[in-house]
């Protein structure tokens, strides 16, 4: 349609209203829009959380996961060597327990040849460059699916943090370099950090799940370890509100304040707004995860044909560290790796 005013009189009137800016320019080319890129994402941003099981043989999909499986110890040192290659810098383990081994009270967290630990071990003995994060938390290991040890129906906090700490010296005994406690008890990151630095193991790290939300992402993650289906209630009393932001400051400042040497927020994409905040507020290293149901939820729509999986794999990751998320926890982590090296 030719414009009635001409197209001069268009360009000079859009011009005077701009001060002579277009914005477009600098979008017009590969290559000019990579060179202004603002945030760029890049392997050193990811944390792998992978899944051990006992046994040999096979990887065990899990099937709310596509693409994601319950690997042997053997296969993790598989993957520690893949994610080593790949510039991934640290793996996060998450063991599947079965039934037998769970109990009132978690025990077999605090057993020094647990699958987890027996997994840190082997991955220290043979690929000693890999960083190794370890869960601090009894879900995984109980029979009722709490985080922490359930007296009379409650969740009894100090007790729970008194196994939590034990959890967390047998890990750092194994070899992990982060311990990571994410089953919000109150003055849990206290403790563990008093008995590692007793224990001489003042160098392990502790990664805090500071804002850790009471949320409906987590149901694959579940599954993955076994924890699915058994859950007696909820995790409500403990994990945060979900319309909660000021509690998270709260939160994380205490965290800090205890001995944190990171912070973390869980979910991932629904709390961008909490991401930004405690990265902006505090100043420390807060990191992102991509919880399972986030990552679920982005494989189910790209299977149906509903959007370009690998596109929107990147631009998640591109939110986090946009928002000020030093890394994420990303079950996408060898695969986005993959893709960046390819570039």
């Amino acid at each position: 349609m030719q414009n009635p005013l001409g197209l001069d009189d268009i360009s000079g009137r859009i011009d005077t209203a701009t001060g002579g800016l277009r914005m477009r320019r600098l979008r017009q080319h590969d290559w000019s829009r990579r060179l202004v890129r603002e945030t760029e994402v890049s392997a050193n941003d990811l944390i792998w959380p992978i899944f051990v099981r006992e046994g040999d043989g096979n990887d065990q999909p899990v099937p709310s996961m596509p693409g994601v499986f319950r690997m042997s110890v053997a296969r993790c040192v598989e993957a520690a060597r893949a994610a080593r290659d790949l510039g991934i810098p640290v793996i996060a383990l998450f063991p599947y327990t079965e039934g037998t081994r769970r109990d009132e009270m978690g025990s077999e967290a605090f057993n020094p040849g647990n699958l987890v630990c027996r997994a840190c071990r082997a991955i220290k003995e043979t690929v000693p460059q890999i960083g190794i994060m370890t869960d601090v938390a009894l879900d995984p290991y109980t029979s009722h699916g709490h985080d922490g040890i359930l007296v009379d129906g409650r969740i009894d906090n100090d007790r729970s943090v008194e196994a939590l700490m034990r959890q967390a010296l047998v890990q750092a005994e194994a070899g992990c370099d982060i311990v990571g406690p994410s089953d919000m008890m109150d003055g849990r990151v206290a403790l563990i950090r008093q008995a590692l630095d007793a224990a001489g193991l003042r160098d392990t790290l502790i990664m805090s799940y500071s804002a850790k939300y009471a949320s409906a992402f987590y149901g694959p993650f579940r599954d993955a370890v076994g924890s699915g289906g058994i859950l007696k209630g909820d995790k409500r009393t403990y994990q945060m509100d979900f319309g909660n932001a000021d509690e998270a400051l709260r939160e994380a400042t205490q965290d800090l304040a205890e001995g944190a040497d990171m912070i973390m927020v869980k979910p991932g994409m629904p709390y961008l707004d909490i991401v930004s905040r405690l990265s902006r507020e505090l100043g420390m290293p807060t990191f992102a995860y991509q919880t399972s149901g986030e990552y679920a939820m982005i494989m189910a729509a790209a299977g149906n044909g509903w959007l370009d999986g690998d596109k929107a794999m990147m631009e998640s990751l591109a939110a986090f560290k946009r928002a000020g998320a030093a890394g994420t926890l990303t079950y996408f982590a060898p695969r986005v790796a993959e893709a960046l090296g390819r570039r």
